[in-house]
């Protein structure tokens, strides 16, 4: 054997694994790859398993970032707020994770609206893209007369009114974290039906409620009632409920009772008043006070205890805002 042969063979593992595909984090993924995906529609379903027949178990909006578990045809995926389910393949784009990473560095568009659309010139009678609802944030590409120009994650563009959202920096500018504030948000949604596992504003369960009224104003908190229960200081109510203040979350259900642990089963905000605002049929006020015309003696019946969480945002893993999220970064 040669010398030049010989050097040829001991080499040639090396040429090998120069040839393979490149693992690296701008390699486009497959869908059954990726580890990284952006929601592209302005509702996603999730579902507790990979098929249209089983139960919803939450939702996310369009340009949240998730991180994707496992791929079978349909996506396991997990939310910012920690909670996971199974998103039909369509309704997710599929990430290498430096365009997840430049997806979450670009300047957004945040939907302000309850609802909306996009459209596909700057003319509010030209055909639509899709549908948005609150909380969909979306590639801001320019301004053209009273319209956004904005790309969706997977690559589509449209015009979106700016009467019915703002540039993401703006928004963040403008909010507020007080009680006052978060509770006009959540009067606003009255009358918003009821959707056992819905966190958008097409409808929502009582933590979602919760906790879209919380997106509404950048704050994640996390999607279960019992969940929720855990944020922030727990506060006994008092005998005339004077230990409550307008924006503590009220939680209803079975006290502990010798061998039965305590059960939270609803969640809402405390007005004042003893007045309390909640999704339960619908987005609607209700009193514990029963010489009040809006007294609802269920729900009275079954009041817990308290959390006041304002003072503890971005103090607590639990409840943050998207900058401060590491989904977002």
């Amino acid at each position: 054997m040669t010398k030049k042969r010989l050097i040829l063979i001991l080499l040639y593992p090396l040429f090998l694994v120069a040839a393979m595909p490149s693992r690296a984090q701008d390699a486009k993924p497959t869908e059954a790859t990726a580890a990284y995906g952006v929601v592209r529609v302005s509702v996603c379903n999730l579902r507790e398993e990979g098929r249209f027949t089983s139960g919803m178990s939450t939702q996310a909006l369009m340009g949240m970032p998730v991180e994707v578990l496992r791929y079978d045809g349909w996506y396991e995926v997990r939310t910012p707020d920690d909670y996971t389910g199974w998103a039909h393949r369509l309704t997710i784009t599929p990430m290498t994770e430096a365009e997840y990473r430049a997806w979450n560095r670009a300047e957004k568009v945040v939907v302000t609206a309850i609802h909306g659309m996009v459209h596909s010139r700057p003319d509010e009678r030209a055909p639509t893209v899709s549908d948005v609802v609150a909380g969909c944030r979306l590639r801001w590409e320019g301004n053209v007369g009273q319209f956004y120009r904005v790309g969706y994650p997977d690559g589509r563009k449209g015009y979106l009114a700016r009467t019915i959202a703002q540039r993401e920096k703006q928004w963040r500018a403008s909010l507020r974290h007080d009680a006052r504030s978060i509770l006009r948000t959540a009067r606003s949604l009255t009358g918003i039906p009821y959707l056992w596992a819905g966190t958008s504003t097409k409808g929502m369960d009582c933590s979602g409620f919760v906790r879209t009224v919380l997106l509404m104003h950048d704050i994640i908190i996390p999607r279960d009632t019992w969940q929720q229960a855990r944020v922030g200081k727990r506060l006994e109510t008092g005998a005339n409920f004077e230990n409550l203040l307008p924006g503590d979350l009220l939680f209803f259900g079975q006290p502990a009772d010798g061998e039965r642990k305590e059960s939270i089963s609803h969640v809402a905000f405390y007005l004042g008043d003893k007045r309390f605002i909640h999704a339960l049929g619908d987005v609607h006020v209700g009193s514990l006070d029963p010489a009040d015309k809006e007294y609802d003696a269920q729900n009275a019946g079954r009041l817990l205890f308290a959390t006041r969480f304002l003072p503890y945002i971005n103090k607590e893993k639990e409840v943050n805002t998207t900058d401060q999220n590491p989904y977002y970064q």
